[in-house]
């Protein structure tokens, strides 16, 4: 599992120009399962996504397809963790560590 954090690097202005842009994108990855939560950071200097994918390569790869990467508007963090306990309706996302 991944938290990728985006912070960004323009003004708002910039980033709300590209937005419409990055929520169809969000949803695309959404629709493929890739995605399970993501949203604006308070203040709103960026933004969370957790998302699961078989490897860190992969997730790299959707972050720089990000319409916000592209643009220009934001960097990522991308840290990758072992989600050994969740809530029941993340079950299918556990991981044992050994």
């Amino acid at each position: 599992m991944f938290i990728l954090e985006l912070t960004y690097t323009a003004p708002l202005d910039a980033v709300d120009a590209v937005l419409p842009a990055h929520v169809a994108w969000l949803d695309e990855q959404y629709g493929k399962g890739v995605f399970l939560a993501s949203g604006r950071k308070e203040p709103r200097d960026g933004g969370v996504i957790i998302a699961v994918a078989e490897n860190r390569a992969r997730i790299e790869e959707i972050a720089e397809g990000d319409p916000f990467v592209t643009a220009g508007v934001c960097a990522y963090r991308i840290t990758e963790f072992a989600a050994t306990k969740t809530v029941p309706a993340l079950e299918e996302y556990r991981e044992t560590v050994g």
